[in-house]
């Protein structure tokens, strides 16, 4: 019967990869969700390329006393991780071992033997996922700081279709960010910091823009919308917001009457131009 200093050991569990890692961690993850409150912690190795790399590591898990799970598939560093695994007694498992054996049994086949397979196989739907959490995390305006690390910059006017078009440009996996220009106000530093290759203006005509304001306020039920429905305060807006457009140098594309796929695929013609 285990003690209860038994039950609250703790343990050190390195991932080594030849790749990123996600499989050990998935599959590792799925296996500590059995346990209450596991005491763990998680050492992740990555892109290991060498039998060096593949050695070092194995010695830092036998010095911490910790233990491997790994998911190398390049038959050099597959073979120096056992041997060293087994010369300095780390407990190890291979996480794809058996079943890429079962697999060549039933396939006739043998396996390619390379790093990183899974993860291109996933790669669009993976940069799909994290182009999307990017967007969201900076849609209008928001999460200034990280506006380095967009693909694009949409800019504008309110309701000149900034966001629908971020995130149909993030569902190909472009990360987008919008920052809306407001009239008074000079653009955030953040912003003017940015390559201004990559930020682009979208503008409409003044009575489009006024209907689709219109259609906005009707949503919003009472309240003070007298200027941001009004055509003449549309159209001082619209000029101020064109002449900062020019003066940052960034390009612009006309929305009025564009659907939201023109726009997007605009706005990948310029940016990849």
């Amino acid at each position: 019967m285990s003690s209860s200093t038994d039950a609250n050991k703790s343990l050190t569990i390195f991932i080594l990869s030849g790749s990123t890692g996600r499989t050990c961690d998935e599959v590792l993850r799925a296996a500590l969700a059995q346990f209450d409150d596991p005491r763990v912690q998680i050492v992740r190795r990555s892109h290991l390329a060498s039998e060096a790399d593949v050695i070092r590591e194995v010695r830092a898990a036998a010095e911490a006393g910790g233990v491997i799970c790994h998911s190398l598939v390049v038959p050099e560093l597959h073979a120096a991780l056992l041997c060293e695994a087994t010369a300095l007694r780390v407990p190890a498992i291979d996480i794809l071992g058996p079943l890429l054996i079962l697999l060549q049994d039933q396939l006739g086949q043998q396996p390619r033997g390379l790093a990183g397979l899974a993860f291109q196989t996933q790669r669009e739907r993976l940069e799909r996922i994290e182009a999307v959490t990017y967007t969201l995390a900076h849609d209008d305006g928001a999460g200034l700081a990280e506006l380095d690390q967009a693909d694009v910059v949409i800019v504008g006017a309110s309701r000149v279709s900034k966001s629908v078009t971020c995130f149909y440009l993030a569902y190909d996996g472009i990360r987008a960010a919008n920052v809306p220009l407001i009239p008074g106000l000079e653009p955030p530093a953040e912003l003017l910091a940015v390559d201004k290759r990559k930020v682009i203006g979208l503008t409409m005509n003044a009575n489009r823009l006024q209907s689709v304001r219109e259609a906005r306020i009707k949503t919003l039920g009472d309240g003070a919308f007298d200027k941001y429905g009004s055509l003449h305060e549309i159209e001082a807006e619209l000029r101020q917001t064109e002449q900062l457009i020019g003066r940052c140098g960034w390009r612009r594309i006309d929305v009025s009457y564009m659907s939201v796929e023109e726009v997007a695929r605009e706005v990948v013609s310029l940016v990849r131009a």
